[in-house]
């Protein structure tokens, strides 16, 4: 999700309602206590210099059981760094303390932003010797291979 459609979420919500992957949600009194520009530049493993430009959010719970984010007031804060930050239309990554610190992209789904679980990749595949799809495997070919595992093949 990028900033521009969570804004739009948010206009039109009553409450900021954060799912976790489990299905269970962050405690309702919890604070965003950074929204950042983050930029990474690195280099993958096949030497391709890379750049990316993420907005992170970064959700925390205290012991202040009453609070409550408001919609409004995410949309101030947004709006507040988008001018001190010259935060664009970048896609969102949200932080939040588990067993560690997780990071998460973002949807949206049934009135509530979804935390959706981030996965490592490689960036440079095809020079890593990473086949692109799964080699396929002719069952005939395979016939030969599973001979004695069938009925009275003798090897059960």
């Amino acid at each position: 999700m990028k900033i521009l459609e969570i804004k739009k979420h948010l206009e039109n919500a009553e409450t900021v309602n954060f799912q976790l992957p489990t299905g269970a949600f962050v405690p309702a009194h919890f604070h965003v206590t950074e929204v950042g520009l983050v930029t990474k530049h690195f280099i993958d493993c096949g030497g391709t210099e890379r750049f990316e430009k993420v907005v992170n959010f970064q959700l925390w719970n205290a012991n202040d059981t009453e609070h409550r984010l408001k919609p409004e007031k995410l949309l101030n804060i947004l709006a507040l760094s988008e001018q001190k930050l010259g935060i664009g239309d970048f896609e969102i990554e949200v932080e939040y303390q588990t067993e560690t610190i997780g990071k998460y992209n973002l949807a949206f789904s049934d009135n509530n932003f979804v935390l959706v679980p981030k996965q490592t990749n490689c960036l440079a595949q095809d020079q890593c010797g990473i086949p692109t799809e799964k080699p396929k495997t002719n069952l005939s070919n395979l016939e030969s291979q599973i001979s004695c595992c069938t009925p009275n093949g003798g090897c059960c």
